[in-house]
């Protein structure tokens, strides 16, 4: 077959990588120009390394992925320290990435809301009835299991975080479930950064004989008389195909096939997403003298954003020139002010809260920064959202639809990218 795929992130390129093998030949049509998707990187010219424009991670956990690079013949070039992630207690910071440090933590005292924060947590690692817990709400959940003291100091900031105060207490359990089932507390990384892996990736692609279209976004797919289907690219080009897989978020998608039925692209405009917006800067020095990878950031607590990310102390600052190199990020809804503000403007507004991080830190320390956004950056999962996910194969015949809207109850990441990109790829070959 002649197959299109719209979008060149890891999910697009791991279905390319199965149709290919398959002997199907594939075209990949992405708007940006170069591939890599939400885990794109950037890079200076007397950097090593590139730099994630969104901060990712693997886990050890991370099957669909890891079992990927080890067939492109990769793996030697995966990487998994073990950085510092840490949580704010009365003004002091506290590991909190292990059993023991949790067993360590002071936040939950040392009586029974620890207990049952341990039995809680050992419940959803053993557990996979993840149905029954989509009916409830992680509130509600928490609250009646782990307590009112537990939810309130660990899950609430968390929730309340990744999804704002509008959708934090909507959001169901069973996507609590799967980020405690799936994730392990050593972070991977690629030698070079995850734009080196993508680059990896398109050169080994590109050699199977895909074909990438950069700089060439899609704006709409027309299915013709025949039942073929016409991508619109670029400014003229019109390209017909045996079938088409799109890679973008739901909303996209109901704008490049308005034909599509009004069922299903009522479920599409439906579903809800938060942005990320995410300023990241090079310093002269390091700001977390301790060492400190990750600091989870309570909005309660008056920080501007959600994480604050030190990368060097993650992977060594030799890799960047020496320079020292931090995220600050949050999940946002699209219309939010961080959306139209300047780089300038959201270091202004960010330069207080990192002080509280490291008080001797100053302007003057900022060598560069950099600003990235994306309006479809996190799924909300609501009570019941399995109903809600849309069909891969969609009702247009040979048009299929592969996004993170779908990997639920699993969180967003480049594995379940992965995962959903090859499911797609079974099925489009009548594999599924």
């Amino acid at each position: 077959m002649k197959i299109a795929i719209i979008g060149a992130g890891f999910g697009g390129m791991a279905a390319a990588n199965d149709l290919t093998r398959a002997g199907h030949e594939v075209t990949i049509f992405e708007g940006a120009d170069h591939v890599g998707g939400l885990a794109a990187g950037f890079k200076e010219p007397h950097w090593d390394w590139s730099v994630e424009k969104f901060y990712h991670h693997w886990f050890q956990s991370d099957r669909h992925m890891l079992g990927l690079i080890a067939e492109l013949g990769l793996s030697d070039k995966v990487l998994f320290p073990r950085p510092l992630t840490v949580l704010l207690h009365e003004g002091k910071w506290y590991p909190f990435d292990s059993i023991l440090n949790a067993l360590r933590y002071p936040g939950l005292g040392w009586g029974i809301n620890k207990i049952r924060f341990g039995l809680v947590g050992l419940y959803l690692k053993l557990t996979n009835n993840w149905k029954r817990l989509e009916a409830v709400t992680v509130e509600t959940w928490m609250r009646k299991w782990a307590g009112e003291k537990v939810y309130r100091e660990m899950w609430e900031p968390l929730v309340v975080g990744k999804f704002g105060e509008r959708y934090a207490n909507q959001v169901n359990m069973a996507w609590m479930w799967a980020r405690l089932k799936a994730r392990t507390s050593r972070l991977g990384t690629y030698q070079g950064g995850f734009q080196a892996f993508a680059d990896d990736f398109a050169e080994i692609l590109t050699g199977m004989g895909v074909r990438f279209r950069l700089n060439m976004p899609v704006s709409g797919i027309v299915t013709t008389p025949d039942e073929q289907l016409t991508v619109k690219a670029g400014q003229y080009d019109q390209i017909t195909f045996d079938q088409v897989l799109v890679t973008t978020s739901p909303h996209m998608l109901a704008g490049l096939a308005p034909a599509l039925p009004e069922g299903y692209l009522k479920g599409l405009l439906e579903l809800k997403s938060m942005g990320a917006v995410v300023l990241t800067m090079s310093l002269r020095q390091q700001l977390s003298t301790e060492g400190y990878y990750w600091f989870n950031l309570p909005k309660r607590a008056g920080f501007p954003f959600l994480a604050l990310v030190e990368h060097t102390n993650y992977v060594s600052p030799a890799h960047f020139g020496g320079e020292h190199i931090v995220y600050a990020g949050d999940y946002l809804e699209p219309g939010h002010e961080y959306f139209s503000l300047t780089k300038e403007q959201l270091l202004a507004r960010f330069l207080p809260a990192i002080q509280r991080i490291n008080p001797d830190f100053r302007e003057d320390w900022v060598i560069k920064t950099w600003l990235h956004r994306a309006n479809y950056a996190q799924p909300v999962p609501l009570v019941n959202h399995s109903r809600n996910i849309p069909s891969i194969q969609t009702p247009v015949k040979g048009l299929y639809f592969a996004s993170m809207s779908q990997v639920y109850p699993w969180d967003r990441g480049t594995n379940f990218a992965v995962e959903i990109g090859r499911r797609a790829a079974r099925l489009m070959m009548g594999e599924e």
